[in-house]
């Protein structure tokens, strides 16, 4: 059954990867409006989520901002189709603006290791290619359920001659280790971890469990931390890459400042772009002890 499934979305990403882009964003619109518009469980993560993080809306700004999010969130799974299945060269051409670039030139001529950190805002397959193109990093995942999907996206994301490695035990230590001998990896710093491998920190108003995996391998200057973003430009014609430094606390010993200082880049981007982050995550699943479950 598994095998079934896993070829029947293999089929859906090539039809979406077929379409001319503007028909891609179109339909990726559509997708999102009818998630808006009919009950579904990803629209009530999506509202749950804003209403906890920007309580300062109305309730009609509320639901158009979930309206534009869950859009978003459309256009991502079909631009993301296209990713997947395009060779990496025509993904990178969508890049129409960079900004930073030269922060990441920096990191990687410093003989150290980089640690590439972003977020699932934008559009991170796209800026999977774009970071793979400057360097050979490893970039890190977790791997889908069906099998058919993860073969695929193991095939499409190392096209530049970089490698992956999935979210286990062995995967983290190829990571680990490609960072301590001077390499580049990519890693996205907003998955929920387990409580024993993240901490409580700020986030968009409220407490947010986040890895301590990414400001301990930058801790005390053992390595280089550049935050990188796709955002999807306005007029639908691409992207905009955002390059950026670490900030300074992000390099402290200090495990809890060293994560909040990484959770306060992600907040400040969410907020620039908020449509354009990936509401339909449970981000907020574990709470602080004693407060009520959000979903």
């Amino acid at each position: 059954m598994d095998k079934l499934k896993g070829a029947l979305v293999v089929g859906f990403l090539r039809l979406f990867a077929l379409l001319p882009w503007r028909a891609v964003q179109a339909v990726g619109a559509t997708i999102g409006w009818l998630m808006w518009k009919l009950p579904n469980r990803s629209r009530e993560v999506v509202r749950i989520n804003l209403s906890k993080c920007f309580p300062e809306l109305s309730p009609a700004e509320l639901e158009e901002r979930v309206g534009r999010s869950l859009m978003d969130i459309g256009r991502t799974f079909t631009e993301s189709a296209c990713a997947w299945i395009w060779p990496a060269e025509k993904s990178i051409a969508l890049v129409r603006e960079v900004e930073g670039l030269d922060v990441l030139h920096e990191a990687l001529a410093s003989g150290k290791g980089v640690v590439g950190i972003t977020s699932h805002l934008g559009n991170w397959e796209v800026l999977n290619h774009f970071y793979c193109d400057q360097c050979k990093p490893i970039i890190f995942y977790r791997p889908p359920k069906l099998k058919a999907v993860d073969e695929l996206l193991q095939k499409q994301r190392v096209q530049l001659g970089n490698r992956v490695a999935p979210s286990t035990k062995e995967g983290i230590l190829s990571v680990i280790k490609e960072v301590r001998k001077g390499g580049a990896v990519g890693i996205p710093a907003d998955p929920e971890p387990s409580l024993s491998a993240g901490v409580f920190v700020p986030f968009l108003g409220t407490q947010a469990l986040t890895s301590k995996f990414v400001p301990g391998m930058l801790a005390g200057g053992k390595a280089r931390g550049v935050f990188l973003h796709a955002l999807r430009l306005p007029d639908g014609s691409g992207f905009k890459v955002i390059l950026e430094a670490a900030p300074d606390g992000m390099y402290s010993e200090n495990v809890e400042e060293g994560v909040a200082a990484m959770s306060a880049v992600v907040e400040k981007y969410v907020r620039a772009y908020p449509t354009q982050y990936m509401w339909s995550m449970k981000r907020f699943k574990k709470r602080p002890e004693g407060e009520k479950k959000w979903y």
